[in-house]
C-alpha cells in the first residue's frame, strides 16, 4: 500500500503563520521606536507635553523641530583631570590604585604625574610620592614590594620624610604581606586610619602628611573578598581626588 501526504494547503497554512509572527514583530518594533521618540522629544523639551505631541501628529500640517542644544559650558577643567579648579591657589591631586597585577598604580600632582607605568617607582606594592607643602615640590619618590621585598627599606624611607611634608600613597598588588608593626605605626603616624587594617591584596590610596601646617587625611580602600572582588583575586581599582590648601 502506498500512502500519499498532501503538503500543498500545509505549506500555505504555515505562511499564513509566518506573515502573522513577521507582522507582530514588526507592530512591535514600530511601537517601541515610537515610544522612545516621544520620550526623548519630551526630555529634550520640558515644555512639551504628551498632549501637544498628539495634537501635532494629528493635525499634520505642524511638524515638530527640536530646539538646539542650549547646555553651557561647565567652565574650565581642573590639574590632574579634575572636573573643576580647586579654588584659590590649592594644591590639586588625584590617585588611581593598581588593577589587579597589571596595570599600575597612578599618582598626579599639580596636573604633573608623579608615578605612572611607564616611570620609575611604579612597582607592586607600596608606591609612596612626597611633596613640599610649602613649595608644592615633588621631593622623593618611593616604591616598596611588600610580597618578598625588605620592609626595613620602606621604615627606613618613612623616617627620613621631612617635617612639612605631604605624602601620597597608591597601592599595587599585595601591599600588606611584609608590613610590620613599626611599618604600620609610622603610616599611621602620617594620618591613616585604615592602615592596621590593611591586608593581603587589598587596594588602598592616601593622602597625609608629617607635621603639616594644616591636618591633611584624605583615603580610600577595598579588602580583597573573592565574593565582592571585581577581578576574582583583586578588588576594583580606586580613584581619589581633592584639593590641598596652600599655605601662603
Amino acid at each position: 500500500m502506498i500512502y500519499m501526504r498532501r503538503v500543498g494547503p500545509l505549506v500555505l497554512h504555515k505562511r499564513q503563520r509566518d506573515k502573522k509572527k513577521l507582522r507582530f514583530v514588526f507592530v512591535v518594533a514600530a511601537l517601541i521606536i515610537s515610544v522612545s521618540l516621544v520620550l526623548k522629544l519630551l526630555q529634550m523639551d520640558p515644555e512639551l507635553t504628551l498632549s501637544d505631541l498628539v495634537e501635532r501628529s494629528v493635525g499634520g500640517a505642524a511638524s515638530y523641530q527640536l530646539k538646539p542644544d542650549n547646555h553651557k559650558d561647565d567652565g574650565p577643567k581642573g590639574k590632574c583631570g579634575l572636573p573643576k579648579p580647586c579654588p584659590g591657589n590649592d594644591y590639586t591631586f588625584k590617585i588611581y590604585s593598581g588593577a589587579t597585577n597589571i596595570i599600575g598604580p597612578r599618582i598626579c600632582f599639580e596636573g604633573k604625574m608623579i608615578i605612572e607605568k611607564d616611570t620609575r617607582g611604579n612597582r607592586r606594592g607600596i608606591n609612596i610620592a612626597i611633596i613640599n607643602e610649602k613649595t608644592g615640590e615633588h621631593v622623593n619618590t618611593g616604591s616598596f614590594n611588600m610580597w618578598n621585598g625588605k620592609v626595613e627599606e620602606l621604615i627606613e624611607f618613612l623616617k627620613s620624610i621631612e617635617d612639612g611634608s605631604l605624602v601620597l600613597i597608591a597601592t599595587f598588588d599585595d601591599p600588606a604581606t611584609k608590613l610590620n608593626d613599626e611599618a604600620r605605626t609610622l603610616i599611621a603616624e602620617l594620618g591613616s586610619s585604615y592602615i592596621f587594617q590593611l591586608k593581603f591584596r587589598d587596594n588602598w590610596v592616601f593622602v597625609g602628611g608629617k607635621k603639616t601646617t594644616t591636618k591633611i587625611s584624605f583615603e580610600q580602600h577595598i579588602k580583597n573578598d573573592r565574593e565582592t572582588n571585581k577581578y576574582e583575586s583583586w578588588p576594583e581599582i580606586i580613584e581619589l581626588e581633592g584639593c590641598i590648601p596652600r599655605i601662603d
